[in-house]
């Protein structure tokens, strides 16, 4: 659906330029085409994310959602740099303006499609827990505020005569767009550096707390988000005259616990008397 959508845009958009003949529709044409390539991005890295682990990759594949934001965010930076590029060309060789009118129609059309288009990638995001969604929602958004202001500019140029807005509106949507895909890349990034998860991490820990008496302490909460999912692993330490079945009960029914309230969370719970605690300080 965002290929198909993507695609559609473009071609509007590109109408637009051809009408017009402005440079800042153009770039507004170009950043389509790296909407269409990161979104055909974002098909394959969910359809990978969502195959079962296996022998190779005992963790799974969710982490291919954190690469596929990071190159959509790249994309993102790319299109940035375009767009300044030939907003900074047309500074120094103005043109006259062709048809606005219908060229600006044409951009709303387009800014509606894309508009929708994030909206539904961006709720799908919420809903599934997907780094890839919120990435190409991301980059829609970005799409689509571009051509907001692009379409203002140009609707003021048109009345006013001012053809300088055209190349000076494209060089601060360059900023806007630039400065988006870089808090994307910082944000993939940091997953693909295994940052701690620190929402999940409080909730194991209250977790735990809330189940204090069935143990004697806890230490070594560790969690690691990967795509949509979190993998957490902590070192419990238990009475040591319990039974190996006891340890293995209270252990099942921590995990059971989280797994109601966090289902994304894998954890591994470590068991140990108090004497390896004490040893491993």
């Amino acid at each position: 659906m965002a290929v198909i959508g993507g695609f559609i845009v473009f071609c509007i958009k590109l109408s637009a330029f051809f009408l017009s003949g402005s440079v800042a529709l153009l770039s507004d044409a170009l950043e389509s085409i790296v909407n269409i390539i990161a979104s055909f991005i974002m098909v394959i890295s969910i359809r990978i994310s969502g195959t079962p682990a296996d022998m190779d990759h005992p963790y799974g594949h969710q982490k291919i959602e954190n690469i596929s934001a990071f190159i959509e965010g790249a994309l993102v930076i790319a299109a940035g740099l375009l767009i300044a590029y030939t907003a900074i060309g047309r500074l120094f060789n103005p043109v006259t303006l062709g048809s606005l009118d219908l060229a600006l129609g044409l951009s709303l059309l387009a800014t509606a499609t894309n508009g929708g288009l994030s909206l539904y990638l961006s709720r799908s995001s919420k809903k599934h827990g997907s780094m890839a969604l919120e990435g190409d929602a991301k980059h829609l958004l970005s799409d689509v505020l571009s051509s907001i202001g692009v379409v203002i500019g140009l609707f003021i140029a048109s009345l006013t005569g001012w053809t300088i807005l055209d190349p000076l509106l494209a060089l601060v949507v360059a900023i806007l767009v630039f400065k988006m895909g870089t808090d994307l890349v910082l944000k993939a990034g940091s997953g693909l550096l295994d940052q701690a998860a620190d929402d999940e991490q409080k909730k194991i820990e209250d977790l735990l707390n809330d189940h204090h008496p069935d143990f004697i302490d806890y230490h070594n909460v560790k969690t690691r988000r990967s795509g949509n999912k979190v993998f957490a692993e902590l070192h419990l330490i238990v009475d040591p005259n319990i039974t190996v079945q006891k340890a293995h009960d209270l252990t099942k029914h921590l995990e059971e616990d989280l797994h109601k309230e966090l289902p994304e969370v894998s954890l591994t719970i470590h068991v140990e008397p108090p004497r390896a605690h004490g040893d491993a300080n």
